[in-house]
């Protein structure tokens, strides 16, 4: 690593040592997110798939849920129509 010089108040380095800098800070602070809500470990992948799975089932059951309702009030809808047309035509009597 070459020393940095100042240039006008800034700080030179060349761009490779700058962005394996960098890199090396991200991977810091991921790993360091990542053990903070306690997803580190040998176990972090297998934890971070239950929870994408988790998360897909709570997405689906509240998609279905939605179609539920919808398939309800459909009914309920085409069942009082249904009503309507008999009272109108005295069907049952």
């Amino acid at each position: 690593m070459t020393p940095p010089r100042m240039d006008a108040g800034f700080v030179r380095m060349p761009e490779d040592e700058f962005e394996a800098m960098l890199a090396r800070a991200a991977e810091q602070g991921a790993r360091r997110a990542l053990a903070d809500v306690g997803l580190d470990g040998p176990a972090a992948a297998i934890d971070i798939h239950d929870l994408r799975t988790l998360l897909d089932s709570l997405r689906m059951a509240r998609r279905t849920a939605w179609q539920t309702i919808v398939r309800l009030l459909t009914t309920g809808l085409l069942l009082a129509l249904i009503a309507g047309v008999a009272v109108k035509l005295k069907v049952s009597g």
